[in-house]
């Protein structure tokens, strides 16, 4: 009587459920380092100064909402807020504009020196900001933007273009030029197609690298410094200095918290609405 003889099991695979498991525990820490500072500061927000320095760590005994209303009207968090969706939103708009037509260019046309100004574009991504300071500064004064929204504006605008076209140029290039041939092939000019063709299709894209530059230009801090001295026209990382510094030995601790709070809570809730967008802006030219 013949036994029958079973199959050696395979051997267990460890090292990839290992290597999850780390995986796993770094994203957990990093997740707990981050999202830790954030919730200790709203929940700093609502306590009194005394309570803040007493009880660090705890809950608060009560919601002081007067915290947030102190820093909103007596320490001008509102019209700093006023000054910077004005400055964000032009230079977002301008930013995302013509980004997009000089990306659109450099990816879909052939011309002399395409090459060398989409590289000039990218070596502008590497030229430290510092360096221009004073350069920008004295050309603002000299065409009287120097103090103007506008005039940051511009510089917004300027900064954020490197990246922007760096971006959207290897977008564009994911793009399938049978749409565009199709709509030329119409009688559609190459302005009709850019606008009503090909932008609604880098929508993703779009999306993406306009997140990036709007958590740049929010928590812009060096340029409106230097550019922007007019307590009038300070936008909101100013004020928050302002607000930190002002007070000297009196400072007014809770309020500071609740400024702090009000300037993270458009960034997260702009992360949050959009973040399958920039998601699949990020993927979109792997997928092709």
């Amino acid at each position: 009587m013949k036994t029958k003889v079973q199959p050696a099991a395979p051997a267990k695979k460890t090292s990839g459920s290992v290597l999850n498991v780390f995986s796993h525990g770094v994203l957990v820490i990093w997740a707990i380092m981050v999202v830790l500072p954030l919730l200790w500061a709203v929940m700093t927000s609502f306590k009194t100064d005394r309570a803040i320095f007493t009880s660090p760590w705890s809950l608060p005994d009560s919601l002081h909402f007067e915290n947030w209303s102190r820093a909103w009207s007596q320490a001008h968090m509102s019209d700093y807020f006023l000054n910077t969706i004005l400055v964000v939103g032009g230079s977002l708009i301008g930013t995302l504009l013509f980004g997009s037509m000089a990306a659109y260019v450099l990816a879909r046309f052939d011309f002399p020196g395409n090459r060398f100004i989409y590289f000039l574009f990218i070596g502008g991504m590497s030229f430290p900001i510092m360096l221009a300071l004073v350069p920008l500064f004295y050309v603002l004064n000299n065409v009287s933007l120097l103090n103007t929204l506008h005039g940051l504006i511009l510089v917004y605008i300027a900064y954020s273009l490197p990246f922007t076209v760096f971006f959207l140029t290897a977008f564009f290039r994911t793009l399938p030029s049978s749409v565009a041939e199709a709509a030329m092939i119409d009688g559609a000019s190459h302005t009709r197609t850019f606008f009503q063709v090909m932008l609604p299709m880098a929508k993703p894209g779009l999306i993406s690298v306009g997140i990036f530059n709007f958590l740049g230009q929010w928590n812009q801090y060096m340029l409106p410094t230097v550019l922007n001295t007019d307590p009038d026209r300070k936008v909101l990382s100013q004020g928050l200095v302002e607000l930190a510094v002002s007070q000297g030995y009196k400072g007014d601790w809770s309020g500071l918290f609740a400024g702090l709070v009000m300037a993270m809570l458009p960034v997260l809730a702009a992360y949050i609405i959009f973040q399958r967008q920039v998601v699949a802006g990020l993927t979109a030219g792997a997928i092709k």
